[in-house]
């Protein structure tokens, strides 16, 4: 898998340009769902299918009380099928039109995922400073994905940092309401529908925009975050993967 990230080709620009003017809705319902998720593998995130919301807040997958409705992925094997083969995803969208996407993160990318009032606070603080902020997703359901480059796999494992990191005892205080999805996890990827009225999860920020390097943001969110803990929020933390 390779992917060359930074570049703005004509088409990558003109999808920038197609985004900005377009409601979410519309980008998903009228054939710009396969567009925009052609865009999302051709920046190098790898994709595989995933549930899809179903009639009475459940969930397409036939899990009775699924903990997850339409987030998370159709097949045990998420990992070695997510690719960025353009045909292979052009067949996945054909053949299941209502699925969701996920896109696996800790090959290519890695995602910091943050309060959604948190995010948008550290977004304005992040653009407002001149830091390069690559792919940004909103989520209606009160999160924001901030879309970096990955870590990787260090040779020291003691280095790995797990994408329970919110979730440690002693890394709470450090960074609250922040979970950090590297190996061994995935998001939805935009477009996404929720269980809900109406509820998705959109581009903010396409996938044209390079990506960072993770440290480069980390402060912003973990302020930021801070900042909503501190004023008596409390928000959904994010279940394990």
């Amino acid at each position: 898998m390779s992917a060359t990230f930074g570049g703005r080709s004509g088409r990558q620009g003109k999808l920038s340009q197609w985004l900005l003017g377009r409601r979410p809705k519309e980008a998903a319902d009228d054939g710009g769902r396969e567009t925009v998720l052609l865009a999302a593998a051709a920046a190098g995130l790898p994709l595989a299918p995933a549930a899809h919301p179903a009639p009475g807040y459940r969930c397409s997958c036939d899990r009775v009380g699924c903990p997850t409705p339409a987030r998370h992925p159709v097949s045990f094997a998420w990992q070695t099928q997510s690719t960025t083969d353009r045909a292979q995803i052009e067949r996945w969208a054909r053949d299941q039109p209502q699925a969701n996407f996920i896109t696996a993160t800790g090959m290519v990318h890695d995602v910091l995922d943050v309060p959604l009032e948190a995010g948008r606070e550290a977004l304005e603080r992040l653009l407002g400073s001149g830091v390069e902020v690559g792919p940004v997703a909103e989520s209606d359901d009160g999160r924001m994905l901030f879309f970096t480059l990955t870590r990787g796999t260090p040779e020291d494992e003691d280095e790995w940092w797990p994408c329970e990191l919110d979730c440690h005892p002693e890394t709470m205080d450090e960074h609250p309401g922040l979970r950090w999805h590297c190996r061994g996890s995935y998001v939805l990827v935009p477009p996404a529908r929720l269980p809900g009225d109406d509820q998705r999860v959109r581009w903010v920020r396409g996938p044209e925009h390079a990506l960072p390097d993770p440290l480069s943001l980390l402060e912003a969110l973990t302020d930021a975050c801070a900042r909503y803990a501190d004023s008596g929020h409390h928000g959904a933390w994010p279940l394990r993967h």
